[in-house]
């Protein structure tokens, strides 16, 4: 399953990199997100309750921040499981000046196993842009 999308900031690139790779940050933006505890450079174990669906449940996983190019982009690797499966995937993220602000794109690739494969993307991928959306209101909020 692919997802991409983009978030435009009114803050300068090196605040919302600042946000994007602040673990008390991140675990205060993501949506269910009980739990985000560094582990390792740049590593992360995560417990989230997520409440969608076929979805529902609380998921374990790990967070690693690979390939960085400060304060331009990363990829992030992600692992999980829960309730209703297992997911592995990673995310590109990528930062650019625009005007007074920075536009944030990204990409996202997820192998899904378990009952998650069987509902498929009819609810993953909505599930996944809702999360995604509710994540990068949060962060625009702290931008300020």
């Amino acid at each position: 399953m692919e997802i991409s999308g983009q978030h435009r900031f009114s803050a300068p690139r090196e605040r919302v990199w600042e946000l994007l790779l602040d673990p008390k940050i991140l675990q205060q933006c993501l949506p269910g997100a009980e739990d985000l505890v560094e582990v390792g450079p740049e590593e992360y174990e995560a417990r989230m309750k997520i409440g969608v669906a076929a979805i529902r449940g609380t998921y374990q996983g790990k967070v690693k921040i690979v390939d960085k190019d400060e304060p331009t982009s990363y990829r992030m690797v992600v692992e999980g499981k829960g309730p209703a499966g297992q997911i592995s995937g990673d995310a590109k993220i990528d930062l650019a000046d625009d005007g007074e602000g920075t536009l944030v794109n990204w990409t996202g690739n997820a192998n899904v196993r378990g009952t998650l494969a069987r509902v498929g993307g009819r609810v993953m991928q909505p599930a996944a842009k809702m999360i995604v959306g509710q994540f990068f209101t949060c962060l625009e909020g702290k931008a300020g």
